[in-house]
Order: C-alpha cells, then structure tokens, then sequence
C-alpha cells in the first residue's frame, strides 16, 4: 500500500508539473497574440489606438505586453497619452520603467521630459544612463547640460560624451568656462569633431597632461588641418611627452604624410627609429624605401 501511495503522489505531482507548463504555454501564447495586435495598433486612428492600450497599462499583464503598449502610447500625440507614459517611468521599476523614459526621448513631449529630471535625481545608475540616452533622443542638449552641471564622476563624464556625439559644441564650451576643463570634456570636443576648441587646448600648457590628451585627441578628428597641425607642434616643441602626444595623434589620424615629414627632418638615430616604428605599424608605402634607406646605412 505504501509503494502504490507513493506512486499516485508521484504522478499527481507529474500532472501538475504539465498542467502548470500547458498554462504557460498557454498564456505565453496570448502575449504573443496582444503584442501582435498592440503592433497593429500602430496604423489605427488614435481614438481608437489610446483606449485599448491604456487598458494594458492599467491591467496585470507582463513587461513585454506593456512595452508594446508604452510604444503605441510615444507614438500618439495626446496629452492622456504622454501622461501615461510619464506615470509609468515614475512609478515602475526594472526594465519596464527604462522602457518608458525611453519611449518620452522618442515622444518628445516637453512636459515628460521635463520630468525625467526628477527621475535622474532619485534613480539608480541605469535609471540615470536612461534618462540621459532619452535626452540624446530628443536632441535636448539643453537639459544634458543641466544634468551634467549637477552631476559627477562618471555620470558627469557619460553626460559630455552624449554632448559630444551630439555635436554640441557650443553647450560643452560653456561646460568647460564654467565648470573648468577634465579629460572628459577633451574626449567630448573629440567626439564632437571640435577642431577649433581642441586646437586652443593643445596650445595651452598650464595642464602639461590635459594639453598632451587634447593634442592626442586632435587624431580622432582627423583631416589635412589637423595633420599639418600636430606637425607643427611636433616641430615646435622641446618636451618629449608633447612630441610623442602629436605622434600619437597622426598615428590615430593615420597621416603617414606628417611622420614620414618628421622622420626625414630628424637628426638623431633614436628619434628616426621611433618615426620609423609607427610608419612600420601604420604600413605606409614609403615604409620599404625607408627600410632599404637605413640599411644602406643612409641617414
């Protein structure tokens, strides 16, 4: 007796293992069915649109089913509708409030992204990177910079690099004249292609490190201007750690023009053989003749 009471509590657990996964199944399969028809949503007027999805919002169903309904809802110009989406990024959590500060950086309604500065205040560090990345959005640089003056760290350091790619030049000037000047910043102008701005910083040596970064930086801008330019610093300068900084700059630039011009200038074997090492590695053609040249015993 004891055996087959043992079996029958055995199988009655089986069958509620498969029942449980046939009831997965089951409602998996109707979330498939309300996304597809959330989606479809999308070509529908919004009177009728705006209804069917703020029932999602207001029911008990899963993230993936609200995100669905939290795109249909940024895409609809309705000031209920934006309120909803502003409600959920205050008052979710998780995936599905970085969901909804995402979708007001697609919405761009000015009075949800207004509130996303509250959110950041009070967020974690993924909240905050959401709230940044709705901004980048938006192209509001307006309020990057806001949160950029009030921030630190690497929260500071994410908020200029969203300026940065951007293009806000103007906004991460008016960072640097009044917050002053951080490695950041000089990533920034970098990202940003801010040649002019660049160019002042590598002409500055109050900050021998910054000035050796910013003449580096000068690199990922790139183009004949600035080659010319980390020529002429190179040439004019007597520190080792500014020479090899425009170096590096044509190196990541890669103006073979502008080093192979400083190799043929060079008057000592130590300062050839370095030129010479980033030619090699940025395979430059004239490399073999250079080659051929030094083992000739040319100079």
């Amino acid at each position: 007796m004891r055996i087959h009471k043992i079996l029958l509590i055995s199988l009655a657990a089986t069958l509620a293992t498969v029942a449980a996964f046939a009831q997965d199944d089951d409602a998996e399969d109707r979330d498939r069915l309300r996304i597809a028809a959330l989606e479809a949503l999308i070509s529908a007027p919004p009177e009728f649109a705006l209804p069917r999805a703020r029932k999602i919002m207001q029911e008990n169903h899963s993230d993936e089913v609200k995100e669905s309904a939290l795109f249909i809802l940024s895409q609809i110009d309705d000031p209920e509708a934006h309120a909803i989406v502003a409600e959920t990024a205050r008052t979710s959590s998780g995936d599905l409030q970085i969901e909804a500060i995402e979708m007001i950086g697609i919405g761009g309604d000015a009075a949800a992204l207004a509130s996303l500065k509250e959110i950041y205040a009070s967020g974690d560090s993924d909240v905050r990177e959401a709230v940044i990345e709705a901004y980048l959005i938006a192209d509001d640089s307006d309020s990057i910079y806001e949160l950029a003056m009030q921030s630190e760290g690497e929260e500071f350091e994410m908020a200029v690099e969203m300026l940065g790619a951007m293009g806000a030049t103007d906004t991460l000037r008016r960072i640097r004249d009044e917050g002053g000047m951080s490695e950041s910043l000089i990533e920034a102008y970098a990202i940003a292609g801010d040649y002019q701005t660049l160019v002042e910083l590598a002409m500055d040596d109050a900050d021998p490190d910054l000035q050796a970064q910013a003449i580096e930086s000068l690199g990922i801008v790139g183009g004949e201007d600035v080659g010319t330019t980390l020529v002429r610093i190179y040439q004019g300068s007597n520190d080792d750690d500014i020479k090899e900084a425009a170096v590096e700059g044509m190196f990541i630039a890669d103006y073979d023009v502008g080093i192979l011009e400083l190799y043929r200038a060079a008057d000592n074997a130590d300062e050839k053989s370095e030129l010479l090492e980033y030619l090699t590695h940025m395979e430059s053609e004239a490399v073999w003749e250079i080659i051929d040249s030094a083992l000739e015993g040319e100079r």
